[in-house]
């Protein structure tokens, strides 16, 4: 953790302890953080991921079911700021279409891997697929820890039988949070962390789609499986890009032991509108 995201540690707890909030409490909502980093357009960096385009594919990669979102330089990233068992070197190739399925799906090709030194050429989509997203560079990189959404946070604390008190405390937990800095920066796309939804907890729904919904408030565990089994590999807000989407985003979701293992084939997806 950065001198700059421990200071801000030191100040949520001064600022619960004002509002009087349980320190336990204060302190699983530090403990459930998660480490993230937000890339956004500007700034004069190294190009770190670039949206939309066309995509550089190895030669014989079969052509994506779905249209090119974003690229990410691994090796441009902070060692260890997303919290991910990724690869040091190469590059992630996310796709997606803007159909809404917020269920989401194991979408075999969603990513792609392609370790450093492989040759890729520029691989434009076939003829009937939409227009290539708005062809942007990213190469300003936040990175800091990723507060849970508080219902995510409520569910997991405290399981399906989770109390109206329950929810407002982490409400209350989430709002401190946010009064020292705590807030997401400016960003476009998002590599770890917890992620953030106009609907369904994407991780939650992973864990179990039978019970994951808002609106069910279901269980923080499924099939044996503990909390942290499921991760948010990505997100990406697509904003203006996709004008078929009110406040759009996709969320890529995969198991920690299936990135280590670099199966991305074993992917989850989801796009969801506000």
């Amino acid at each position: 953790m950065t001198d700059a995201s421990m200071d801000r540690v030191h100040r949520f707890r001064a600022e619960a302890a004002t509002q009087g909030l349980p320190p336990e409490e204060v302190e699983e909502w530090i403990r459930a953080g998660r480490p993230a980093v937000y890339l956004a357009e500007g700034g004069d960096g190294p190009l770190v991921a670039r949206i939309g385009g066309v995509p550089l594919l190895p030669h014989g990669v079969p052509e994506p079911s779905e249209p090119f979102v974003a690229s990410v330089d691994l090796a441009a990233l902070p060692p260890g700021a997303t919290g991910l068992p990724l690869p040091s070197d190469g590059r992630l190739l996310f796709f997606s279409g803007v159909e809404v399925d917020g269920i989401g799906r194991q979408v075999s090709d969603a990513v792609l891997y392609v370790p450093a030194g492989i040759p890729t050429v520029p691989s434009p989509l076939e003829p009937g697929w939409r227009e290539p997203y708005r062809p942007r560079e990213l190469r300003t990189v936040w990175h800091q820890p990723s507060a849970q959404m508080p219902e995510s946070f409520a569910l997991d604390r405290w399981g399906e039988f989770t109390e109206d008190e329950q929810f407002e405390l982490a409400d209350e937990l989430a709002d401190a949070w946010a009064h020292v800095g705590g807030y997401r920066p400016p960003w476009d796309l998002q590599v770890g962390g917890h992620p953030v939804s106009p609907q369904n907890d994407p991780v939650h729904h992973a864990r179990d789609p039978e019970e994951a919904g808002p609106s069910e408030r279901g269980g923080a565990a499924a099939h044996g499986e503990g909390t942290d089994d499921w991760a948010l590999l990505a997100t990406w807000r697509c904003g203006d890009d996709v004008t078929e989407l009110d406040s759009g985003v996709v969320h890529w979701v995969a198991r920690h032991r299936d990135l280590a293992a670099r199966r991305f084939d074993r992917v989850h997806r989801y796009v969801e509108m506000a």
